[in-house]
């Protein structure tokens, strides 16, 4: 277990410390672009999921380990231990890009550009979106498992390209939190832990009914 929580701790850091990173030096340069920023967390997922997923699965969500408990993939007795790790590595990452470059871009904090509702609903379909690929790329009997990665850091660089301007393109509840507590900006922050663990189990349901 030991090695399982240092890798979702150290997972998360890097995570959040180049994803919410991009946004905070793209706001300081104008160099990266959103383009940069949506592929900055496709990359950075795919190679942790690459350098991590044989020690820990590669969770670095709350939401998606949430979905693996639901799928009586992963123990109820690791769960709250892997989020408390997740939600370490990302406020630790935080914490870092804060004490680099000062409050920058609410170091990256997911807010909803329009509506609050607006962004709730997305936010429930981007992470069943990307909950239903991991769980058919990396789960499933029948998946190529040594693809997943490319499958899954795929979706995130997509979701994150179209979907990054209205609400953010969370997806991840620690990835939220760890901005959010680091700069204070808390006001938006139920959506991005409650609409992700529902997209999250709702792609449970759905996946249930894909196997065999």
């Amino acid at each position: 277990m030991r090695q399982s929580l240092t890798a979702e701790f150290v997972g998360t850091y890097i995570l959040v410390f180049a994803g919410t990173g991009a946004v905070v030096v793209n706001e300081l340069t104008g160099d990266i672009t959103h383009v940069g920023i949506a592929l900055t967390f496709g990359l950075v997922v795919m190679a942790l999921i690459y350098t991590f997923g044989h020690i820990s699965g590669a969770h670095f969500n709350p939401a998606v380990t949430i979905g693996f408990w639901a799928m009586r993939t992963f123990p109820g007795k690791s769960v709250l231990p892997y989020i408390a790790a997740q939600v370490g590595g990302a406020t630790a990452a935080s914490l870092t890009l804060l004490a680099l470059f000062g409050n920058v871009a609410d170091l990256g904090a997911t807010l909803p550009a329009y509506a609050p509702e607006q962004s709730f609903i997305l936010e429930i379909i981007l992470t069943f979106i990307l909950m239903l690929v991991i769980a058919a790329s990396a789960v499933h009997a029948k998946a190529i498992k040594s693809f997943a990665g490319i499958a899954i850091g795929a979706t995130v660089g997509l979701e994150a390209m179209f979907a990054g301007p209205i609400s953010g393109a969370s997806m991840n509840p620690a990835r939220s939190l760890g901005p959010a507590l680091a700069s204070g900006t808390l006001e938006h922050l139920w959506i991005y832990l409650t609409a992700t663990v529902i997209g999250a189990l709702l792609a449970v349901g759905v996946y249930r009914l894909l196997q065999d």
